[in-house]
């Protein structure tokens, strides 16, 4: 029975570390990352803090793919983006992504980026939604507390990495195309990320796709400046 249980073992440790990432710590935000309009609108907003599942929970994991340090990777399958640090580490966010029809993959860039923007819904999202064109900042707004907005070929893809008014929804695939995260985490992401940062989107059901991090190594990011 003793090597029964030492096989169940070894099979699930192998299995962790095929999925690509194991987690070694949680990461806090730091009251510091939080400017004083950041906690007077987070104190203020409306919706339900729900708290995320422990799977979808911030952490530094072992990352065993090789982009850049400073990189960017969002694996939508799983429902994580990876901030990808020195020595094999990455840090790991639970996010909400874009239902199949509206998703986007490819390889981008950070072209831009707002504190606390404002929501400027496509026509679609208008039509679909029924939204109004324009809606202000604040506590309750859909793209939350910051937006990174992803630019290749030099125009903006419309797609974009932002907060949410929804944090129930971490770890599901809802949303209208973009990257949600918690007010928090994403707010935790910007203070690390800068403008030019490269963003690898991997392509749906095919997860952890070697030719898109071998792009992300090479010359062809380049055709994405």
């Amino acid at each position: 029975m003793a090597s029964v249980g030492m096989k169940l073992g070894l099979v699930a440790v192998v299995g962790m570390m095929l999925g690509g990432c194991m987690q070694t710590t949680v990461q806090e935000t730091s009251p510091t990352a939080f400017k004083p309009r950041d906690k007077e609108l987070l104190a203020k907003v409306s919706y339900v803090k729900t708290p995320v599942p422990e799977a979808f929970r911030r952490a530094i994991v072992d990352y065993h793919r090789k982009e850049a340090p400073g990189s960017i990777v969002v694996d939508s399958d799983n429902h994580y983006l990876y901030y990808v640090l020195d020595g094999g580490k990455a840090i790991r966010y639970g996010i909400t992504v874009g239902e199949e029809a509206m998703a986007w993959s490819g390889i981008a860039k950070v072209g831009a980026m707002t504190e606390w923007p404002a929501w400027h819904p496509t026509p679609g999202e208008i039509e679909r939604l029924g939204v109004p064109k324009f809606v202000a900042p604040g506590p309750d707004n859909p793209m939350g507390s910051r937006a990174m907005y992803l630019y290749a070929n030099g125009k903006d893809t419309l797609f974009r990495i932002h907060g949410t008014n929804q944090p129930e929804y971490i770890g599901a695939s809802i949303s209208s195309g973009c990257i949600r995260m918690t007010n928090e985490d994403v707010i935790d992401l910007y203070n690390r990320v800068k403008m030019g940062t490269i963003v690898v989107v991997l392509e749906p059901k095919h997860g952890d796709s070697p030719f898109n991090s071998k792009m992300a190594q090479t010359g062809g990011i380049a055709n994405w400046q």
